[in-house]
């Protein structure tokens, strides 16, 4: 029986749960070439477009904000740029399938005129195709709403997961809405979305980063839980829970890594060395998943757990 939350717990009393239940895991980096000097981080989990395994990521200079997103295979274990793929002016790339079409998306980053590097906006955007070659622009969600993601679920339903900021009193929340068609998915559906009002404390935040649904029709989400303490120094943590999309009840977050699984590595800023950003989770039918990550916003990392969905198929 899931025990569905009534109450957030902070990021410092998950992290002390998921500590003190913590076994010894170690993640490995990704290899990733052909972009010059250039950093390749917050990429999705991979998947497969004309039969070959492809990863998005996102690539930028360490000094800078403005990113590419590329696409990725792999040869002789590194991971090059994809002959011919297009490259997209976005940031934090994610994917799903729904019905026969690839949904790929990412944020659209907006820049003050007379200054390049400071940012004075941004929004989710999304491309549907039949593979990567013929992706083509569909929707946009509101400015400043990052993390909006789609799952399609067995009845063909689409769940459509939201991030708005700074409402209720809270830093940000995640909403829930549902469409029957990718034609239904509009600024105003995502800004009408449901919030999740239990998940994170007013003062910190969290956002989902992918949705999977499990064998007994729940949707897992996997996502990211946040906090800043002093001189803006931010902890991020990978997070999942799971959704009922029955009566739009949820399980409590729970951490599922620390930055401490992970090798050692640059940051691109010093505020930014404690960021696991969660790029995607593949499923094995070992009982295991593979969690595909950004590690302080300047490396690609993947490290094998324990699957963290399985309890809520029990």
């Amino acid at each position: 029986m899931l025990a569905y939350t009534e109450q957030a717990k902070s990021s410092v009393e998950l992290l002390k749960e998921f500590m003190e239940g913590k076994t010894a895991f170690q993640g490995s980096k990704l290899v990733f070439t052909g972009v010059g000097t250039r950093d390749v981080y917050n990429i999705s989990a991979p998947f497969k477009d004309n039969g070959e395994l492809v990863i998005a990521g996102r690539v930028e200079d360490r000094d800078k904000e403005l990113s590419e997103v590329m696409f990725f295979v792999e040869r002789r274990g590194e991971w090059i740029p994809r002959n011919g793929a297009p490259v997209f002016a976005l940031q934090d790339p994610f994917f799903t399938f729904i019905g026969d079409e690839l949904v790929f998306g990412g944020v659209e980053v907006y820049f003050d005129g007379d200054d390049p590097h400071y940012v004075t906006s941004w929004r989710t955007v999304f491309y549907r195709g039949h593979s990567i070659q013929d992706l083509e622009p569909f929707a946009k969600g509101p400015e400043t709403m990052k993390d909006i993601r789609l799952v399609e679920q067995a009845n063909g339903r689409i769940g459509v997961f939201t991030r708005p900021m700074m409402v209720e009193g809270a830093r940000a929340l995640i909403g829930y809405a549902e469409i029957a068609t990718l034609e239904e998915l509009t600024e105003e559906t995502i800004n009408d979305a449901e919030l999740l009002r239990h998940q994170f404390l007013p003062e910190e935040w969290g956002g989902a980063n992918e949705a999977h649904v499990l064998t007994n029709g729940m949707i897992g989400v996997l996502g990211h839980i946040a906090r800043m303490e002093a001189n803006n120094i931010r902890h991020y943590y990978p997070m999942v829970f799971a959704f009922n999309p029955a009566d739009h009840r949820y399980t409590p977050v729970r951490l599922i890594a620390t930055r401490s699984m992970f090798p050692d590595g640059p940051a691109k800023r010093p505020d930014l060395e404690d960021v696991i950003f969660s790029g995607g989770l593949v499923r094995h039918k070992d009982g295991t998943a593979s969690l595909y990550a950004g590690v302080s916003d300047a490396e690609a990392h993947v490290i094998r757990i324990p699957d963290p969905f399985l309890e809520y198929e029990k």
